[in-house]
């Protein structure tokens, strides 16, 4: 245990805030004194690819690291169509309401040809980013699965730090790559549409055990369609475990356009947050999270050691068109490329 200790502490020196350098100190007085511009730019830094952005990056994090873990952080997905961005501003707008500051992570799908992103989140949620209790942050997925960006963890220490209350993570869609979402926020919303009752086969199940709350949107348009789709959702959600002794996922119905349902969306919320603190399992989820994280710090790193080790570089050609050509087996032609850099290891 001391050993343990003793490697810990040596960890946490070697990224000392006193490293920081002057214009990152001042960032990092920026992002605590809640200035959304210092903020947008520490968040553009931890998303660089650049190398030596990298280290101020990991530096300012550390820096912050003290003033982060207070927020509620809240991950939303659904189908498209389900009314994501319009729920979320509502939603938004009612925790504004209420004196909390809400910080919208929105993830968007980047394209797989030109990997770029519309990323026009901030016109969809017009009201709420004119709100100044509002910071609105739209990221493009890069190839990053789980229905997330690539740098999103670290976004959310950002706004923890910055003071934001409660973080919502807007998902890309629904699918079982959510996971990713899932494991980093405090609750996941499943939002679901008044039809969903008959396309319940093509739900999948991973998600549905996700969720720890189902919120059945555009309800105002159908409320009978909305009701059998409520009933039919708690039906199925008494065939899955649920996640947590101490919660059962619950089905609500609300209308973001017309503000309906949003107030018992978020008292739903709010119980959910004091049972979980009171039982422990916040905390522990927390903990998992930030294991989570360091396993997936840790593939991130391997997996760029990899790409650039000058033998695995000169290889790598010769061992794709092996593959393409259908002349050697994928894994064989992993085996060999991993063997080169075995010695490292």
């Amino acid at each position: 245990m001391a050993d343990r200790t003793v490697a810990a502490n040596e960890m946490a020196a070697s990224n000392s805030p006193d490293s920081l350098s002057p214009a990152d100190r001042q960032l990092v007085d920026g992002v605590l004194a809640g200035r959304r511009r210092a903020l947008a730019k520490a968040i553009t830094l931890i998303e660089s690819v650049r190398s030596e952005d990298q280290g101020r990056a990991e530096k300012l994090l550390d820096a912050l690291l003290p003033h982060t873990g207070k927020s509620f952080r809240i991950g939303i997905s659904g189908a498209p169509g389900a009314g994501k961005s319009t729920f979320i501003e509502a939603f938004g707008m009612h925790l504004v309401a209420l004196g909390k500051k809400v910080a919208v992570l929105a993830i968007d799908p980047s394209s797989q040809r030109s990997k770029g992103s519309i990323l026009g989140d901030k016109t969809r949620m017009e009201r709420l980013a004119q709100s100044e209790s509002a910071f609105i942050r739209p990221s493009p997925a890069a190839g990053a699965l789980g229905g997330v960006a690539a740098r999103t963890r670290e976004t959310i220490l950002l706004c923890e730090a910055a003071g934001y209350d409660v973080i919502v993570i807007e998902t890309v869609g629904v699918g079982q790559s959510e996971t990713a979402a899932a494991s980093m926020t405090d609750a996941f919303v499943l939002l679901q549409l008044p039809n969903a009752g008959d396309e319940l086969q093509g739900i999948k199940r991973g998600i549905m055990e996700l969720a720890d709350l189902i919120v059945i949107n555009k309800a105002d348009i159908d409320k009978a369609a909305a009701q059998r789709a409520a009933q039919q959702l708690e039906s199925a959600l008494h065939f899955l475990a649920p996640q947590n002794p101490h919660w059962r996922p619950p089905v609500l119905m609300a209308s973001a356009q017309q503000g309906e349902g949003i107030d018992e969306v978020w008292r739903c919320l709010s119980e959910y947050r004091r049972l979980m603190e009171s039982s422990g399992e916040w905390q522990s989820r927390r903990r998992r999270q930030a294991v989570a994280w360091l396993w997936q710090a840790i593939e991130e790193g391997l997996m760029r050691r990899f790409r650039e080790h000058p033998a695995v570089a000169a290889e790598l050609p010769s061992a794709l068109e092996a593959v393409e050509q259908g002349v050697t087996t994928p894994r064989y032609a992993a085996r060999r490329l991993l063997m080169l850099i075995n010695r490292y290891f």
